[in-house]
């Protein structure tokens, strides 16, 4: 089975733009999680990079990309720019739905931060096509006016000690219309940077996954 560093580095053409990207996908995978990471973060993210492990081992495939090139990254206003990123997402998910490592594969989606605003509206657009999606410390609320579209049975992970956004996810669970669960990790911050919270999520996300996709 593959092992976290043993990716294939890829370069993903979208629109005015070419994204890199992380691509693992174990032997007899089924199912490919695309994440979606938040503001300032990247393809090299080592807690995102620590779940795709989490889930590599349970026999998920994993796409860890940049939504943004280097030059767009450097620009606030981009960084926080959900249609943009949402418009990535969706331009990414049809791209992988072509490619013969990934063609055929069951989808879905992991958002972290703004990511997580970005994975449910393209959740949204894309309906049955995904299968599953996990929030981590998620800002959902950013994607407010989407989220009665979303049919993928949907988890928010959010630290205990995170409070702003436990109650910003808490209004967003409440608008959604899918199965739904939000999952508070108790005495853990924004990032989970406590000892083992981290793993918490990683445990949490990959049952999450493996419960609502073919594994």
């Amino acid at each position: 089975m593959l092992l976290k560093e043993e990716h294939i580095s890829i370069d993903i053409p979208v629109k005015k733009a070419v994204l890199k990207g992380n691509l693992s996908v174990p032997d007899n995978a089924k199912a490919l999680v695309l994440f979606s990471h938040g503001s300032g973060s990247s393809r090299l993210s080592p807690r995102n990079n620590y779940v795709a492990s989490v889930l590599q081992q349970e026999g998920l495939g994993t796409l860890l990309f940049d939504l943004l090139t280097e030059e767009e990254d450097r620009l606030y206003k981009t960084r926080f720019d959900i249609n943009l990123l949402t418009q990535r997402l969706i331009a990414v998910t049809e791209w992988v739905k072509m490619q013969k490592e990934t063609k055929g594969l069951q989808l879905a989606y992991f958002g972290a931060s703004t990511g997580a605003a970005s994975a449910l509206s393209a959740a949204a657009y894309f309906g049955d096509d995904i299968g599953a999606v996990v929030s981590r410390g998620g800002r959902p609320d950013l994607a407010m006016s989407e989220l009665h579209e979303v049919t993928a049975p949907t988890l928010f992970i959010v630290g205990g000690w995170d409070k702003v956004v436990v109650g910003l996810n808490q209004k967003a669970y409440n608008k959604l219309r899918c199965e739904r669960k939000l999952e508070i990790v108790p005495e853990a911050t924004h990032l989970f940077e406590e000892e083992g919270k981290l793993e918490e999520v990683a445990a949490l996300s990959a049952k999450w996954f493996t419960d609502h996709l073919q594994t």
